[in-house]
């Protein structure tokens, strides 16, 4: 039976998982980003593929995403809630991920983040992260510009 403790502790070390990916991402460093990721994630990204299986599929999106984004990449989070026992977590937010591409433009939106997270061998690896953007169904058109 998880404690209150337990669940505390299990969700401040995931807390520390989800700032220390940002910085990651933030400073564009690819091993560090994929040092998070378990072997086997599974991944929904808004860009380019309905799905990525693998450490190995998802690092060649990372890095055809930092290819993409000349400048510093922003990812700023609110709402951001964790809920963790002791070797399974979730977290979902809103992202504000911005960038800025080889000509200087920054290009900016929210999305909805939804991450799953399983402690193997005492460390906390991201297993499942879904990125999306809402869209319009009569458009077809994603929803890039809805801000919280």
């Amino acid at each position: 039976m998880q404690t209150a403790i337990s669940k505390t502790t299990a969700e401040a070390d995931v807390r520390k998982v989800i700032e220390s990916w940002q910085k990651a991402a933030t400073a564009s460093d690819l091993n560090a980003i994929m040092s998070h990721y378990a072997p086997d994630i599974v991944a929904f990204d808004a860009v380019l593929a309905l799905q990525f299986k693998g450490v190995d599929a998802y690092t060649k999106h990372w890095q055809n995403c930092l290819t993409m984004c000349c400048g510093p990449m922003i990812f700023k989070m609110q709402e951001l809630n964790i809920t963790a026992s002791d070797d399974i977590a979730f977290s979902h937010c809103l992202n504000q991920c911005s960038g800025t591409d080889k000509d200087g433009n920054e290009h900016s939106s929210w999305m909805r983040v939804t991450t799953g997270y399983r402690k193997t061998n005492g460390q906390w690896r991201i297993v499942h992260e879904h990125f999306s953007a809402p869209f319009d169904p009569e458009s077809g058109k994603a929803l890039f510009d809805l801000k919280p």
